[in-house]
């Protein structure tokens, strides 16, 4: 009922026009969700399990926008996004840690940029794979001359290119014909076949989860004007929730044709042998040829500038979230091009070793690992986010409810399940397959077993600690009624943007046009 009541105030006057204003945030986060990492884990998952871990994205999806909801809504009504709350709360240990997992997330991310930049160069330019990637660095340039003539303008084009190859995807579909009920099974019936079925869900998780985005969706939000009134805050947080949720549904959409497109034709009885090798050990590299029956000759020439616009929009995403985590997480700040160069250097390093020494295939698994990593870390991110928004004394009025803290500490639980199962099979396949000596199967099951207990130590320690830092809400306090707010709505005073988030977000010639 309080939805269908917000809809009907959401086509009065003035809130379609309010929903524009916030525009924004939500689309610039869901690049995360369609850059080259996801590309390459679909493209993967499609090839070897056809349908089957379709409930994988549907999961994750269903997960960002809940995940993605309490991000934008920690950072409107607090005025502080979660790095700060992060800075705030823990000791100068922890918060330590913090940082370094949340820089080394940014890296594996810019991971897959990397190697998704240089394989769109081999496809364009038929350049080798690890100069590609040595060119790479120079995109960081590119991109910064680009965001000159606004950040807004730069995301429409980006978006116009990635939403090409969707539409080419969604084409295929007709032409691959995936059967409707296997899709749909795949889709809402759980199931993973081994463990390489469990490598790519994890892999599959971490690229549509990332733990980045949260730091990223807390900040943006505090570029826009945001009525300090309980209407006002609601309204904000429910248009982000909108936005958001149309965001998401696309790239929902997208990951799930090329999963289909990759499944069904992969999988196909009249798979040619040349086409056939490909699917074995399917890449970035070599999956344009899944479009040729819409694009022909030019489907690799297409693909790659999509996957050229995704790795370049994604680092968007990398480079502002970078920002906001350093000056979050150690109140450092750092000149755009600095923080973008000095990331991208960083994931240039391992993206060219192996480029040399493994070449394509070996390109591809490092973005499959670049996805566990990201899928590990999310926990670090997830669980302070969570323990956050589910503290009246930082929230106020607007805690989470006990089914969204329901909902979320679920999907939270799930992940971690996921990632210590994987962890724990690996470790016991690895002792059992070893050529080593009795004293060293011992001494590297007790070290991956200490491992282990670290791991699940540090998120205990998240989990079990209980804030002791309130927040100073920007929003109304417990004792102002909502009735109260519903009659001083109108006459809100706003709360202009934070300007430290406005002038990191965009160029400073660009700051008046972009936010009108």
């Amino acid at each position: 009922m309080e939805l269908l009541i917000f809809f009907n105030l959401f086509w009065q006057k003035k809130s379609w026009k309010n929903f524009f204003a916030y525009l924004g945030p939500g689309f610039l986060v869901s690049i995360a969700y369609i850059d080259p990492g996801n590309f390459q884990t679909d493209l993967q998952a499609g090839a070897q399990y056809k349908y089957g871990l379709l409930w994988i994205i549907l999961l994750a999806s269903f997960a960002a926008l809940i995940i993605q909801m309490l991000a934008a809504n920690l950072g409107v009504v607090t005025g502080k996004h979660l790095a700060e709350h992060c800075r705030k709360e823990y000791p100068k240990v922890p918060n330590f840690i913090l940082w370094i997992l949340a820089e080394i997330a940014i890296v594996a991310c810019d991971i897959p940029e990397v190697i998704g930049t240089a394989f769109a160069l081999n496809m364009l330019f038929k350049i080798p794979l690890w100069c590609g990637v040595l060119i790479t660095g120079l995109s960081t340039l590119v991109l910064l001359l680009l965001q000159q003539y606004g950040v807004r303008k730069l995301e429409i084009f980006i978006a116009f290119l990635v939403f090409t190859i969707a539409a080419c995807f969604f084409v295929e579909l007709g032409y691959a014909k995936p059967k409707s009920l296997e899709v749909l099974d795949g889709l809402f019936v759980p199931q993973l076949k081994g463990s390489g079925a469990t490598k790519l869900a994890i892999s599959l998780l971490g690229a549509m989860v990332m733990p980045h985005n949260l730091f990223l969706h807390s900040a943006l939000v505090l570029s826009r004007k945001i009525p300090r009134s309980f209407n006002g805050i609601k309204e904000a947080s429910r248009f982000y929730l909108i936005e958001s949720g149309f965001a998401l549904t696309v790239a929902f959409l997208i990951n799930v044709s090329v999963i289909s497109v990759s499944g069904a034709i992969c999988n196909s009885s009249s798979l040619n042998p040349d086409d056939e090798q490909k699917c074995k050990d399917l890449d970035l590299n070599k999956a344009s040829f899944l479009l040729k029956n819409v694009l022909g000759k030019w489907s690799s020439k297409l693909f790659a500038i999509a996957l050229l616009a995704s790795g370049q929009s994604s680092t968007i995403t990398g480079t502002y979230a970078g920002q906001y985590v350093m000056q979050g997480f150690l109140d450092l700040r750092l000149k755009p091009w600095i923080r973008n160069f000095l990331t991208r250097c960083l994931a240039i390093v391992p993206s060219l070793i192996v480029a040399i020494i493994g070449g394509s295939a070996g390109a591809g698994n490092l973005i499959i690992i670049a996805s566990m990593i990201l899928s590990f870390e999310l926990p670090f991110a997830l669980i302070p986010l969570l323990k956050f928004t589910s503290s009246k004394t930082k929230m106020g009025l607007y805690v989470n409810s006990y089914l969204v803290s329901a909902a979320t500490w679920i999907i939270g639980s799930l992940i971690i399940g996921i990632n210590v199962y994987y962890l724990a099979e690996k470790l016991i396949m690895s002792l059992r397959d070893n050529h080593l000596k009795l004293v060293g199967t011992m001494f590297c099951g007790i070290l991956g077993l200490a491992g282990m207990l670290v791991y699940l130590a540090s998120i205990a320690y998240l989990v079990i600690r209980k804030n002791k830092e309130g927040t100073h809400l920007l929003a109304l306090t417990a004792s102002e009624s909502p009735g109260t707010a519903n009659v001083s709505g109108d006459s809100a005073v706003y709360c202009l943007p934070r300007e430290d988030i406005v002038n990191m977000q965009l160029p400073q010639r660009s700051i008046v046009s972009d936010l009108d």
